[in-house]
């Protein structure tokens, strides 16, 4: 029975096609019919901080400003 099958579609190739372009085509009008709202739209949490020491060099702003920054804003991550 099922070698009937195959050769069914065997001798006749336009068939075969026809039914996998109508497959696709189901699969396509579904995937765009499908709603999206379960992938909402997400933004990355962004924290901008600025700080001012006058009067200080690079290595006294990093070790008296930017590392204790650093570790403070490393709590927002997690």
């Amino acid at each position: 029975m099922s070698e009937n099958k195959g050769n069914f579609f065997v001798h006749r190739p336009i068939v075969a096609i026809v039914i996998a372009i109508v497959i696709v085509i189901v699969g396509t009008v579904s995937l765009i019919g499908l709603p999206i709202e379960q992938y909402p739209n997400l933004t990355p949490p962004i924290v901008q901080v600025r700080a001012n020491y006058t009067g200080a060099n690079a290595i006294n702003v990093e070790e008296s400003v930017a590392t204790p920054l650093e570790q403070q804003l490393m709590v927002l991550t997690t």
